[in-house]
């Protein structure tokens, strides 16, 4: 018969490879504020401090706050498991995320809780646990416990999670460029926490409103599904049981990037375009987990950029999504994929729809556009106009070797377009495009000249000279410039 035989790990080994899970800055704090939500919290707090002679990195919360066993089990690696049985606004998992999340960023994690007019203490410090190879926390005493950075805002209930020995957040930096690359790291944990959390800071979950601030700055909620502007799509919601459970689905378009307000178009112009977050936006208990996939269904691509789905499930179905330590995977079960693709059809065609929509509202803003689109046979092309009014006048100026020459380029233009590149540059930053570019000065005289042309053996016609002008689109950012010029002020 085998013999067993006890094999704990090595705890100065397993300790070290626990650092490296692969939370960033974002998701480690994403991770604690878990805790504080679970805890009842309305208020957290994220204080880093890098004036102090030891600086810390400090989630105040006005949660329920624990007592002294509670305190040590949630110190405990694996204290509360994924096997636990959790209530319906828990967003914990695996009982690991406070020790690897804070082992990500610094070596030594502490702990103050506050319940019923007593604050207790404890911590771990990697470097003690290294040297020793044992699993040991250090219960802090009073006179200790005063030695925490940000104590004193400890009142009430609640619980202070402190990082120090910041190594991996310094990034072994000092000085100056240490603080920038910090500003900078807090810098994408404002937007990541604003959206992770939106719902919480919306006051959009059973629980009620959650503020959380960063260094006193109150965080503002950010809705990748773009919900308060009138020009997206909803919809309808649908429901799919897994396991007993409810899981609700519901896909929205997002608005032509032309009716986005500057603040919807500039989050999305900052993390990594239209395309890329495209894709099931996944919540389990209201806390965003992963976004930005569909899950290998279909390729992101231009017709299902402006496509969101949003998918709320319990933290019931957690082994039925896979999710990872991190709370920053999730891969839904089959029948909610079957679910999504048949909406990835609706959401392709509705999509599709907004930018032709826009498109055909484009082309007939004027009555004679520079360009013209045919659709024949199933082939789309694109040619200059010949009817232009520019264009007509240029030709009755050539004799017939010019005219020749000038209908050889026209028919050259539209065949030359470098049609791949302007798809590529505009799906992924459609605003950065411009009109023609010229000064006041230049723009006059380019106005001065089509005058001339146009109207040399004719008496000036003020709104017809605006209409051809307009057509060009040459001028988009001076209309009343040309406004101007059109009324004699400026001839």
């Amino acid at each position: 018969m085998s013999k067993v035989q006890d094999l704990p790990p090595s705890a100065a080994s397993l300790a070290l490879s626990l650092r490296d899970l692969g939370y960033s800055l974002e998701s480690a704090v994403a991770d604690i504020i878990d805790n504080s939500i679970t805890a009842g919290a309305s208020q957290v707090d994220i204080i880093c401090n890098l004036s102090l002679k030891y600086p810390a990195l400090s989630i105040l919360d006005n949660g329920n706050g624990m007592d002294e066993g509670e305190l040590i089990s949630a110190l405990r690696h694996g204290g509360k498991g994924p096997k636990a049985s959790r209530s319906a606004n828990d967003l914990g998992r695996f009982g690991l995320g406070l020790k690897t999340a804070s082992f990500s960023q610094g070596r030594k994690l502490t702990v103050a809780t506050r319940q019923d007019g007593e604050t207790l203490a404890a911590e771990w410090d990697l470097d003690h646990v290294i040297n020793e190879d044992r699993w040991d926390i250090h219960v802090l005493e009073s006179d200790e416990i005063r030695m925490i950075p940000h104590i004193e805002k400890l009142t009430g209930r609640g619980t202070l999670v402190t990082w120090r020995k910041l190594d991996r957040l310094f990034e072994d930096e000092e000085g100056a460029h240490r603080d920038s690359i910090v500003n900078e790291k807090l810098s994408v944990l404002r937007d990541h926490l604003s959206l992770v959390f939106h719902r919480f800071l919306e006051g959009d979950v059973p629980t009620g409103k959650v503020v959380i601030t960063v260094n006193g700055h109150r965080l503002q909620p950010f809705d990748p599904f773009c919900t308060s502007n009138k020009a997206t799509q909803k919809l309808p919601k649908e429901v799919v049981i897994v396991n007993g459970q409810r899981v609700e689905i519901q896909a929205f378009i997002l608005p032509h990037h032309s009716r986005l307000s500057a603040k919807e178009y500039e989050f999305y112009r900052t993390r990594s375009e239209f395309i890329s977050n495209q894709g099931a936006y996944v919540y389990r208990n209201c806390r965003l987990m992963a976004w930005g996939d569909w899950f290998r269904l279909v390729p992101k691509g231009e017709a299902t950029k402006l496509g969101r789905v949003k998918i709320d499930f319990p933290s019931a179905l957690d082994e039925s999504w896979t999710i990872d330590i991190k709370k920053s995977r999730a891969r839904p079960p089959r029948i909610v994929r079957d679910h999504i693709r048949q909406i990835l059809g609706k959401i392709t065609g509705a999509a599709v729809r907004v930018h032709k929509g826009r498109g055909q509202k484009l082309y007939q803003e004027t009555d004679s556009p520079v360009w013209e689109r045919y659709a024949d046979n199933g082939q789309i092309r694109y040619t200059l106009n010949r009817s232009h009014p520019i264009i007509v006048q240029l030709l009755s100026s050539l004799d017939e070797i010019g005219k020749k020459n000038l209908t050889a380029l026209l028919e050259a233009i539209p065949a030359a377009l470098p049609i791949d590149l302007l798809y590529t540059d505009y799906s992924s930053s459609p605003k950065s495009f411009v009109s023609f570019q010229s000064n006041d000065e230049e723009a006059l005289d380019h106005l001065r000249a089509l005058k001339l042309a146009l109207f040399a053996e004719t008496d000036f016609d003020q709104e017809q000279f605006m209409k051809i002008v307009f057509s060009t689109r040459l001028y988009d950012d001076k209309k009343s410039l040309v406004e101007q010029f059109a009324k004699g002020d400026l001839a």
